[in-house]
């Protein structure tokens, strides 16, 4: 796969050779929203070549992609396990790489907080897309006198939610992605039942037509069981309990991953010192999930990967800086 820059791309129409392009590869189970892009971006006026669009699997276009000399730069978004692969193809051409990879963020509850604010916006973060969000709401760690209340709130919220069609303006949860990914939520579920927890709602799939699994919320959850660490990809949560600031630190940064976490608490203090010591590249202090293009995000190194994207953080990702000397004569 070649690329000339003179035949396609943007030239700096000032003179100075720089060029762009842009090779999308979409997952292979969502390529239609990137090819809508695509078109989109020539119908606006884009100039073709500038934006490419190129559909397939991972081990077939996207290995050839990231194994490719002619490309400077390789941003991707996915499992920790892909990232990893893709760090090591990028080894032989030493090709500058971000990764935005997974997350397990926590969100810690204190019996100060306003509970009715945490119950409704952890629901949200928890439940959204199905759980399918990188930073999304299930490691949940509540302070023991607000626990059970908590606990009960949430559940509450799940037990209201409504699975259908997402094109169906009733719905409130739609479905897992595959019947691939159901599988792997449902096998989370039942690894989280033999470990212990206890299932408070849910657990288990919805109807015999698509991939709808219940909003599952897990409560008597230890920081070792595997609905703790690792990351599910589904509607499912894990609430875990502490008695101080320090085991609820403990907690929060018990596992792999760096990508995002909450604190929820009136006491501006203690909100501030827990989003110094948390280990994750954003932290939402008495609310979730609120981003802003313009600011910097990802994740602390780990399996939530290195580098950011958004704000002008990520604009340095895809340049160079350059030095110039130049002697004047007197």
């Amino acid at each position: 796969m070649e690329f000339s820059a003179d035949e396609r791309g943007v030239e700096d129409r000032a003179g100075f050779g720089l060029r762009l392009q842009v090779v999308l590869k979409p997952a292979e189970l969502t390529p239609l929203s990137a090819l809508w892009l695509g078109q989109a971006a020539l119908e606006v006026g884009l100039p073709p070549g500038v934006l490419n669009i190129i559909p397939g699997f991972g081990a077939t276009a996207g290995s050839a992609l990231v194994a490719h000399r002619g490309i400077d730069k390789i941003a991707f978004t996915g499992s920790p396990r892909t990232g990893q692969f893709i760090m090591r193809a990028a080894a032989d051409n030493i090709t500058r790489i971000g990764l935005e990879l997974g997350g397990k963020s926590p969100s810690m509850v204190f019996a100060d907080a306003d509970l009715d604010a945490a119950i409704r916006q952890t629901a949200s973060g928890a439940f959204f897309n199905a759980g399918q969000v990188c930073s999304a709401a299930t490691r949940v760690i509540v302070e023991d006198r607000v626990h059970d209340a908590f606990v009960e709130g949430l559940a509450k919220r799940a037990n209201n939610l409504r699975l259908g069609n997402p094109l169906d303006t009733a719905t409130t949860m739609g479905p897992v992605i595959s019947q691939r990914q159901m599988e792997r939520v449902l096998g989370y579920i039942e690894a989280g039942r033999s470990e212990g927890a206890a299932t408070i709602c849910g657990g288990g799939r919805t109807g015999n037509a698509g991939y709808f699994v219940e909003p599952t919320v897990f409560a008597g959850v230890g920081g070792s069981m595997r609905i703790a660490q690792e990351e599910i990809f589904g509607p499912v949560v894990a609430v875990l309990r502490f008695s101080d600031e320090q085991e609820a630190l403990e907690l929060a940064n018990g596992t792999d991953y760096s990508l995002a976490a909450a604190v929820w608490t009136n006491d501006i203090n203690r909100g501030h010192r827990m989003s110094q010591q948390l280990d994750a590249g954003t932290v939402w202090i008495n609310t979730y999930g609120p981003t802003d293009a313009r600011l910097p995000w990802g994740g602390m190194g780990g399996q939530s990967g290195i580098g950011r994207d958004l704000g002008a953080t990520a604009i340095e990702n895809y340049t160079e800086q350059k030095v110039v000397w130049l002697q004047m004569r007197a």
